[in-house]
């Protein structure tokens, strides 16, 4: 399909070409996002006014909206600059007040005419034990009375729009929804007693009532139902495109990972050994391996990653292992390193560090496949980093790449496969919309030797007794973690906050004793920091959230997080992750402000309750939202007009299989049906979809 059908030309036409919306009122629209008919219609109303006519204000519940029929008995015009024109009116039962200021010459009197009847709608209050009306939302003649609508729909509104020009617009619009041919499964439909679209599109805008605002509703649901379909339709053609690209099946003897196995001091989880499977019969396949490994803190996904390494290797080429940060590509380097030394097998690091002759160095090496395994930062990807036979790519803590990068990742080798792994658990409706295109393996176990972390609650009154708590535990030898809150990288006064505690403790803990860790310090000077920590030269890091990923510190027992009811619940439990690494009893001591809410007391009950990262993931979900989850500026999450992900997971999963099924069905999307997504990913504006498409 060469270019937008023309079916749906008039809903992405202007919005100034609707009646009544000028080039004005269009830009307030942009602020809402909304820039064509098609944007308009999928904005639906996020309340109701309930307008149904009573015969008087008389029992009526103040404040609250009504409609009645009055006479108009009086006026009594402003008597000074700055006072109401006020009209006195009656109903059936009761004489009442409507209030209008700042009003122009007579056009009250013309809007109620002294002895006249009209019909009046809106809010109701007391002033001065008398029932009055300001600025009615509607002014009619009793024979106008079928216009007002008995519930009428409220849409979100911005700073120079208001509810009857939004209202108007979308009457407009209205007109405008073609009758489509059906993309969604037949039997899917017909089980969900869903609509046909545009009948789905007039209901939704035509609530009557607060129950047909619902996401359960039929029309609603449908609606949203189609926004997944269109992104899992999306994510299916990148899956399908990428396994379309002739991979190359790597497949290995099992000599290298016998001789790490035979080093180890435990035997793998039945996850581990469930994940390397999967991935050992990826890397064999003639496709491309896209496969994400989601494990909880501490479940062993790095012993999964370098066997996958190794296959690469045992086959006769090379692997990539890329991490966000230095300090994560360094920790990556010093887990591997000695299991590689014991299989043979070299392994390097290069990061933005590497310069001149060592930096050439190693490419040279790389390029002429003398490096088996490459440990790095994103500076893996620059142009004249160059493989032999680059077979695996893996790259850590995937929620800082997107869909896109991850389509770019491939292009280092001609056949790579690729493996993202994240330690942050990731509630199911999430990995759906976010990594719909990829398979999944999910480490659920924690290996043995991992021992119980102990959570308590303490409020910052209680400060002395954690630092006496502390002085015993530097006594024994042990270490200690001391997180201080970071709401963004930019803000000073959260960096002095760091700053100020890491002085406080230096002075009861002795200089040599206390290090610092924060986003804005140079790289040499962070790593330096926290190689002393690392060697137990130092005994209490003080630091941002900088460690939340990552960092292997077997000998630090306690974790100390102030502030901690400002941090998200996933957050937390990553850092708290970062400790419980040895044999030692470890301790997590969250540090609130008083007066602490009642969400924030929640939040931080469940952590205490569970150490179960996917149940503390979806607790998040659920309080906080998928934005804030991720953090929406890199989450790569997709923005829904209508779906809700945190709500409609379900959902999610059959549109997930119904577009999985539509392919395998139809690859081309050429059938009738077929035909139909294609509008569909029209209407949804994924065109980057269309494009994968293969043509014939």
């Amino acid at each position: 399909m060469a270019g937008r059908p023309p079916i749906l030309f008039p809903l992405f036409a202007g919005l100034e070409t609707l009646e009544g919306v000028g080039e004005k009122t269009a830009r307030t629209f942009a602020a809402l996002d909304i820039e064509s008919p098609r944007d308009l219609l999928m904005t639906l109303p996020t309340g109701g006014i309930d307008r149904r006519p009573r015969d008087s204000v008389k029992g009526a519940p103040v404040p609250s909206v009504v409609t009645v029929e009055v006479t108009v008995d009086r006026h009594d015009p402003p008597s000074g600059r700055g006072r109401p024109h006020r009209v006195s009116v009656s109903d059936a039962h009761a004489e009442f007040r409507i209030i209008f200021f700042h009003a122009r010459g007579d056009y009250v009197q013309k809007l109620l005419p002294n002895g006249q009847k009209r019909i009046v709608s809106g809010r109701i209050e007391l002033f001065d034990g008398m029932v009055q009306m300001a600025h009615p939302d509607h002014v009619i003649r009793p024979e106008e009375a079928g216009t007002i609508p008995a519930f009428e729909p409220v849409y979100p509104l911005t700073a120079g729009l208001t509810l009857r020009g939004f209202t108007k617009a979308v009457a407009a619009a209205l007109p405008r929804v073609p009758e489509l041919a059906e993309w969604i499964d037949p039997g899917q439909k017909a089980r969900a007693h869903w609509p046909d679209w545009h009948q789905a599109m007039a209901e939704a805008h035509a609530p009557q009532n607060a129950a047909d605002l619902q996401p359960l509703t039929p029309a609603r649901e449908r609606l949203a139902y189609d926004e997944l379909l269109a992104h899992q339709l999306t994510l299916a053609l990148a899956r399908a495109s990428q396994r379309r690209k002739s991979g190359r099946a790597s497949t290995g003897d099992g000599r290298l990972q016998d001789k790490v196995l035979a080093e180890l001091p435990f035997r793998p989880t039945g996850a581990q050994i469930r994940a390397i499977s999967e991935i050992a019969g990826d890397m064999g396949a003639a496709h491309r391996m896209n496969r994400l490994l989601q494990g909880d803190v501490g479940s062993g996904k790095t012993l999964v990653a370098l066997m996958a390494l190794l296959i690469a290797v045992e086959a006769g080429g090379q692997g990539v292992m890329m991490a966000p940060t230095e300090i994560l590509a360094r920790q990556h380097l010093e887990g591997l390193e000695p299991l590689a030394r014991s299989a043979g097998v070299r392994l390097e690091i290069l990061t933005g560090r590497d310069r001149g002759a060592e930096r050439r160095r190693k490419l040279e090496d790389l390029a002429a496949g003398r490096i088996d395994i490459l440990v790095g930062t994103h500076a893996v990807f620059q142009k004249d980093v160059e493989f032999a036979d680059l077979r695996l790519a893996i790259i850590d803590e995937q929620h800082r790449f997107g869909v896109r990068q991850r389509m770019d990742l491939g292009a280092k080798g001609r056949w790579v496969d690729v493996l993202v792994m994240t330690a942050t658990p990731i509630p199911r409706s999430l990995a759906l919309s976010q990594y719909g295109d990829m398979d999944v393996s999910i480490l659920d176990e924690k290996p043995p030797g991992r021992t119980p972390v102990k959570t308590a609650l303490v409020s910052f009154e209680r400060m002395a007794e954690v630092i006496d708590r502390l002085r015993r535990a530097v006594d024994e030898g042990r270490q200690a973690y001391w997180v201080c809150p970071l709401v963004d990288e930019s803000e000073q006064s959260d960096l002095t906050a760091a700053e100020e505690r890491f002085k406080a403790l230096r002075a009861i803990f002795g200089g040599d004793k206390v290090g610092l860790v924060h986003g804005q310090m140079p790289a040499a000077e962070k790593d330096a920091a926290m190689a002393n920590f690392v060697a137990g030269r130092s005994r209490i890091l003080v630091a941002t959230t900088v460690i939340e990923v990552g960092v292997n510190v077997p000998n630090a027992s306690i974790m100390v997080v102030e502030r901690a009811e400002i941090f998200g619940l996933a957050q937390l439990h990553q850092l708290r992750g970062r400790v419980g690494r040895g044999s030692e009893a470890s301790t997590c001591l969250l540090m609130f402000g008083e007066p602490l809410s009642e969400a924030g007391r929640k939040r931080l009950s469940i952590l205490r309750e569970t150490e179960d990262g996917f149940r503390i993931a979806e607790a998040d979900l659920a309080m906080r939202g998928a934005g804030d989850l991720i953090g929406t500026a890199q989450s790569g999450l997709p923005r829904f007009r209508i779906a809700d992900i945190e709500r409609q997971a379900d959902l999610m999963q059959v549109a997930q299989s119904d577009a999985r099924k539509l392919l395998a069905e139809d690859s081309d999307l050429t059938g009738p049906r077929g035909q139909a997504a294609r509008v569909l990913l029209w209407l949804m504006k994924q065109d980057s979809a269309i494009r994968l498409i293969s043509v014939g």
